[in-house]
């Protein structure tokens, strides 16, 4: 529950922060939204994520007793919450997965020695601190620059967006159904597509319409009803990633839990463990818990503090996320959710001039960062020490 709880802390913050920044929702909203989307995507959808129970740091083979990996699951559960959950009173984004991975590269050394660590593993996951955050930047300033060119900078603002919004629409909606068909449903890229296809077909002429409504409810014109619209297009993006992230990364953050239970009812462990239901719903019950009275932290650190946020800047941002991670899973790259938001988030910065990007809080993120599996490790190679000792 602890694991859970700083997850909902600091990593699902993330999710919302951009739209809580544009002032897309309030923070109250936001919060509200994150739990129940949270908790439905783990106990709904989590069921399909299968945990490879070491994230491939260490070699299960070379664990013979069941009490070494019980504890060095535990080192690693206990290690992660307490570093998320300090980065987050620090109000920093920091990265679950990798705090996981640096949990069970401790407990592997400590049980081990060095020898037990893929380095290979860690250096991929290195190269992604770097990777993911530039990626999400390149294109959150290439997208912004679009939106821009073709619609911001126009002579009738208005009429262009109610242009393009439809289209913009239907690649929203091909992203979320293939990703999520991909990555959480795990079909074929065959399957993905054609279904993708098909309901970004249905997204782009109900949203024709329903722009064709808004246009005559509303009394917004130019720039006003640009953002008007962006608004709502972004809260649709913002609630994604919200659910998208109960639905995977929840089930593998709270999987060394699943190892602990496995192995005290069986008395040994598999390279791979099925997250059971009730541990996805106790973690979805945290989560709601962390986003609700400490997710405003991040928040307002990722959608605030970092650069000034409004719609179109948060769309782009949140767009740009979601295409990262997209193309990452296609690739098999391992990258974080919030490396990508933070990257995005100075890449819209950037677009506008490097001036408005609060330098000393990114300067700040990234140290964040970069201690988090080393410090992860340390703690989690202290902890299994003691635990070991105890049993």
């Amino acid at each position: 529950m602890g694991m859970a709880f700083a997850i909902g802390a600091n990593d699902v913050a993330n999710s919302m922060a951009t739209a809580v920044g544009a002032k897309a929702i309030t923070p109250k909203q936001a919060v509200i939204i994150a739990a129940i989307l949270e908790f439905l995507g783990a106990v709904l959808f989590g069921a399909h994520v299968t945990s490879t129970i070491t994230k491939g740091i260490i070699d299960p083979g070379t664990v013979s007793n069941p009490n070494v990996l019980l504890c060095g699951a535990f080192a690693a559960l206990v290690s992660s919450a307490v570093w998320i959950i300090a980065a987050t009173l620090w109000g920093m984004p920091v990265s679950t997965t990798h705090s996981i991975v640096g949990g069970m590269a401790g407990f592997g050394i400590a049980a081990m020695g060095w020898s037990a660590v893929n380095w290979l593993k860690l250096l991929v996951i290195a190269s992604t601190w770097i990777l993911s955050p530039l990626a999400g930047g390149v294109l959150s300033y290439l997208v912004f620059k679009m939106i821009s060119l073709l619609i911001l900078r126009q002579s009738s603002p208005e009429l262009k967006v109610k242009r393009y919004a439809p289209f913009i629409v239907g690649t929203i909606v091909f992203i979320i159904v293939y990703l999520f068909s991909l990555k959480t449903l795990h079909q074929s890229q065959s399957v993905s597509i054609v279904w993708s296809l098909l309901i970004a077909v249905i997204g782009t002429f109900v949203s024709r319409y329903l722009v064709k409504q808004w246009s005559k409810k509303s009394n917004l014109r130019q720039y006003d009803f640009v953002e008007y619209l962006f608004r709502k297009l972004q809260i649709m993006t913002s609630c994604y990633v919200s659910f998208s992230h109960g639905a995977n990364d929840v089930a593998n953050a709270i999987g060394p839990l699943a190892v602990i239970y496995w192995v005290m009812q069986n008395g040994s462990v598999g390279s791979h463990v099925t997250v059971p239901l009730w541990i996805l719903g106790l973690g979805g019950i945290g989560i709601s818990l962390g986003v609700s009275l400490l997710g405003y932290k991040v928040m307002k650190t990722v959608g605030e503090d970092l650069t000034s946020l409004n719609n179109t800047r948060g769309f782009s941002i949140d767009f740009s996320t979601a295409t990262t991670v997209l193309v990452s899973s296609v690739l098999g790259m391992p990258v974080s959710t919030t490396h990508v938001v933070v990257g995005s988030v100075v890449g819209v910065g950037m677009a506008r001039g490097i001036e408005v990007v609060n330098i000393k809080v990114l300067k700040t993120i990234v140290t964040s960062w970069l201690l988090t599996v080393p410090l992860a490790a340390l703690l989690s190679a202290i902890l299994f020490n003691v635990f070991i000792r105890i049993i």
